[in-house]
């Protein structure tokens, strides 16, 4: 079973984690079944940034983004080469270290 490592985020995960993932799960789900609240403003339906990671190591393993989620990216705040909605990446075979962005779009929370 592959596993996610976040690295830490003052905020979210302050002392980072290491999970274990399902194939085929969104990282975005995986994150929040471990208790990691991530925003997902959109409930996950590729409608807006606020799940931006940076995914730092096994990037290509991931499904490829379709032109709806690079669209949105281009939206999303500190967007690198390594970016992808993490309700749109989906977990393969391979380990992978993510960092979550310092800030996001958003500029309320919400509690899901």
């Amino acid at each position: 079973m592959p596993v996610i490592k976040i690295l830490p985020h003052a905020e979210i995960c302050p002392n980072g984690a290491t999970v274990q993932a399902g194939v085929g799960s969104s990282i975005c789900e995986v994150l929040l079944d471990h208790g990691i609240e991530i925003e997902h403003a959109c409930d996950m339906s590729c409608a807006c940034t606020t799940c931006h990671i940076i995914v730092r190591e096994g990037l290509a393993s991931l499904n490829e983004a379709d032109e709806n989620e690079e669209d949105l990216l281009d939206r999303a705040w500190g967007l690198t080469p390594q970016s992808r909605l993490s309700c749109q990446a989906y977990v393969a075979q391979t380990d992978l270290v993510v960092e979550l962005p310092k800030y996001t779009i958003n500029h309320a929370k919400e509690r899901h």
